[in-house]
């Protein structure tokens, strides 16, 4: 049997990523660190790993508390390059473009074989490129080899969600770079209303019932959402359809008095006629 590669993951989220290499049974996750105390509950739930808390700047501070690791695993924020937030970047007030730099001393104190890197699509162009070229060339400079593309996941195991997200997968070793792919798409079948559960009713504050939120809002939004086979979205004053019958992308900014939050009707069922997606 081919000896499993430990895997340490940082800025680790839900553990989303960690998940997914899990589960080909090649990969073990033997450390995750994320700050955020909500994601981390999640976390922690899906997984047997207890998950360091401490901010990552401690963490670099204390490089021997880590375990021994192959590949490293990181999600580091992308609030700083997001096309719905400032795109403040490196220059981000709140710290979170230079994590990369913190994530950088990792690499080059501990070496590790693999470094898989996940960000939003638009770190590709923010700054006119600079960023991400910044990115590259520092992992080159460590001598590693690196592969990156941008990908969507509703092309990559069959799950109805539009979600690009750039990819980078630097190596160590020349010959793992030159005989690694990126995986080629797969077609889409799953549909969201063999997903969304109508069955089972789930907390008032999930449902847009009548007399919710502002005056006339409910009577628009039952009048232009008809369809369980996809999502629509309030934009402050129109109902728009998603067209592609996949859920959009979440944001953080969602779900402000109902902006952009994704609907699906439930008509025919026993539940209140609408219901957000997520």
């Amino acid at each position: 049997m081919t000896k499993q590669l430990r895997c340490a993951s940082f800025c680790a989220g839900v553990g989303g990523i960690d998940l997914g290499f899990e589960q080909g049974g090649k990969f073990k996750v033997v450390y995750a660190n994320e700050f955020d105390p909500y994601p981390v509950k999640t976390y922690e739930l899906n997984s047997k790993l207890k998950v360091d808390v401490r901010d990552i700047r401690e963490v670099v501070q204390n490089l021997k508390s880590l375990p021994e690791f192959d590949v490293m695993l990181a999600g580091f924020p992308c609030q700083a390059f997001s096309i719905a937030g400032l795109r403040q970047g490196f220059s981000d007030e709140k710290g979170r473009g230079t994590l990369f730099f913190e994530l950088l001393k990792i690499i080059r104190a501990r070496k590790p074989r693999v470094v898989f890197l996940e960000n939003v699509k638009n770190l590709v162009s923010h700054n006119n490129g600079d960023t991400f070229a910044t990115i590259l060339d520092a992992l080159k400079q460590e001598s590693y080899s690196v592969k990156y593309q941008v990908l969507n996941a509703m092309d990559y195991g069959d799950v109805p969600q539009n979600r690009e997200r750039i990819y980078i997968v630097a190596f160590r070793d020349h010959n793992e770079f030159e005989s690694f792919s990126f995986p080629g798409k797969t077609k889409l079948k799953t549909r969201l209303n063999q997903i969304i559960d109508f069955k089972n009713k789930l907390d008032d504050r999930y449902y847009y019932t009548e007399n919710k939120y502002k005056k006339g809002m409910f009577e628009i939004l039952s009048k232009e959402i008809t369809s369980s086979d996809t999502v629509y979205q309030w934009r402050r004053k129109y109902v728009r359809k998603n067209m592609s019958g996949v859920v959009p992308t979440l944001t953080a900014n969602m779900g402000m008095g109902g902006h952009n939050v994704p609907l699906i009707s439930t008509i025919n069922t026993d539940l209140p006629q609408l219901i957000p997606s997520f």
